[in-house]
């Protein structure tokens, strides 16, 4: 297949689908190597910023997706009138913190870590696409798993869990710490 089909097809693809398509599956469409393939998509980027594009294609954990570029936003918002955002609370941060690290993991997880009731945040990190369902954890009453999805790593700008900043031992003592002294004082209350 020619270059420029292959390009051509890439875009289609990611245009179309309007969610992220692995590197092996455009490897596959185009008839050719993922190391190939990703130095095609590569091009593609540098091409797009060079000729200031209003979409770009983002990397996703070794997935591409064709997203709008963020300094387009405002005139989606003024052709979309109402945008739908959502504000995340300290209890979804938190909720979706410990999902973040700790995946696959339960409500029960959650809420031992916690030390409070998860089902409202887990159930709107759901409905606003940055957590999903995994499947179910191998164990009596056969618990729901929880990860995060690829909405999670475009809200959050990182191409792969592995980037996300590492936790610091100290730091996460003085959590524990924290929380334990608010569990007990809620228990004195």
């Amino acid at each position: 297949m020619e270059r420029e089909k292959q390009e051509a097809v890439i875009e289609a693809v990611l245009f179309t689908m309007g969610e992220s398509v692995s590197l092996n599956k455009l490897a596959e469409l185009i008839e050719d190597t993922p190391s190939a393939t990703r130095k095609i998509i590569g091009q593609m980027q540098e091409k797009m910023e060079k000729e200031d594009r209003g979409v770009s294609i983002v990397e996703l954990d070794n997935s591409f997706q064709m997203c709008t570029k963020a300094d387009m936003y405002e005139y989606l918002i003024r052709i979309a009138k109402t945008p739908r955002k959502y504000a995340l609370s300290d209890t979804l941060l938190e909720t979706l913190s410990i999902i973040a690290y700790k995946q696959p993991v339960t409500k029960l997880d959650i809420e031992k870590i916690r030390g409070v009731n998860c089902d409202h945040a887990v159930n709107r990190l759901l409905e606003f696409d940055l957590i999903k369902e995994l499947g179910r954890l191998d164990a009596p009453g056969r618990p729901l798993l929880f990860g995060t999805t690829e909405q999670f790593l475009r809200s959050f700008g990182v191409k792969s869990l592995e980037e996300l900043p590492e936790l610091n031992p100290v730091q996460l003592e003085e959590f524990k710490e924290q929380a334990e002294q608010e569990v007990q004082m809620q228990l004195d209350i």
